[in-house]
């Protein structure tokens, strides 16, 4: 009986989209930190084992520990053949990987070519793909057009992206991808930062779907979104673009802002816990007072003081300096927080995107 060759590839980026399952081998933490996008996880070995062979090999004997890893991976890939893998047609192709492509994949693509299926095992593994993710987002900045939308904090700048996305335009949401809104209160209690390579994944998969010949719409971020660092050629591409500046009323920020940080106006002390890390700039007098605002949930003018005492002069101080055009700036002005009103302002922009050079 003749069973089908293992078939080696060294360029990942163009093909992720002709294999019908991309499959990652290594332990579930590896996976965790980063994955090639819409890859599932099927280890041939989880955490403790790996860490236990590991040990073996380098404490006792490599052919021990290779005898021992044979079992457990043996063992391991039978139990994804019998769950994950078990209703996967005959003409099924998978993309299989492990960190450098070499033992723990090779295993993989080799029992599932046995069994019948076009087994791919991908030459350099994961670490071939973040070469190749690191060397793209080194070089795909350059073939977009960012129209950068600039604007107060609470100005609707998130929202606006949103309905821009929905309107079917190009949008680089940097703070959802973050996961995080951009500021010292920006953390979502919610869901966690993702790590740094996770982040860069995210980035990689988004610009290599846009169309260059279209644009992207981009929030005017800092280089830090959180705790992640904004690639430095994406960074000086979205710097050097073309701006929108959006404004809204001064009550009306406040209003936008008491929505998208309910979790802090619920929760006053986690929201003291951040602002003490204000302390360094503003003292602890200021300090002291916005805290005991929040605790006798007068969030409002807890609110208004900090956008006046801290988010204003921080905007206006950087936003000149780092967003080179932001003088020919188009002003769009949003006549509230409905949704209504960004509908209005998404479609004010997209038909103004073509005098906009």
């Amino acid at each position: 009986m003749k069973f089908p060759a293992l078939l080696p590839i060294s360029t990942v980026l163009p093909d992720l989209g002709s294999y019908d399952t991309i499959i990652d081998v290594r332990s579930p933490s590896e996976f965790a930190e980063d994955h090639i996008p819409g890859a599932i996880n099927c280890p041939v070995l989880d955490d403790a084992e790996r860490a236990e062979i590991g040990t073996l090999y380098k404490q006792a004997s490599p052919f021990d520990a290779k005898k021992k890893g044979a079992a457990l991976v043996a063992r391991n890939i039978g139990k994804h053949l019998e769950n994950t893998l078990l209703d996967k047609p005959r003409d099924w192709k998978p993309l299989i990987y492990c960190w450098r492509g070499g033992n723990r994949s090779g295993a993989m693509a080799h029992i599932l070519a046995k069994v019948g299926w076009q087994a791919v095992q991908l030459d350099g593994g994961y670490k071939e793909y973040r070469r190749q993710v690191n060397q793209a987002l080194a070089e795909l900045p350059a073939r977009f057009r960012f129209i950068v939308v600039c604007g107060t904090t609470g100005s609707g700048k998130s929202r606006l992206l949103q309905t821009l996305a929905r309107h079917g335009a190009q949008v680089l949401d940097l703070e959802q991808l973050a996961a995080h809104r951009g500021s010292v209160l920006g953390h979502l209690p919610s869901e966690p930062q993702p790590s740094q390579k996770m982040f860069e994944s995210r980035l990689w998969r988004g610009l290599q779907g846009f169309d260059p010949s279209r644009p992207v719409y981009v929030e005017s971020e800092s280089k830090k979104v959180g705790n992640l660092r904004v690639p430095e050629a994406l960074m000086e591409r979205i710097r050097a673009s073309e701006c929108v500046s959006v404004q809204l009323s001064q009550g009306d920020r406040v209003a936008l802002l008491m929505e998208d940080y309910v979790h802090f106006v619920e929760a006053p002390q986690a929201l003291n816990v951040r602002l003490d890390c204000l302390a360094m700039l503003y003292g602890r007098d200021k300090i002291s007072h916005w805290q005991k605002l929040a605790l006798e949930e007068k969030m409002q003018p807890l609110v208004e003081e900090l956008l006046t005492d801290h988010y204003d002069p921080a905007y206006n101080k950087s936003i000149r300096r780092n967003f080179t055009r932001f003088g020919d700036a188009m002003v769009l002005e949003i006549k509230d927080i409905s949704a209504e009103a960004f509908d209005d302002a998404a479609t004010t922009l997209l038909a103004a995107d073509g005098s906009m050079s």
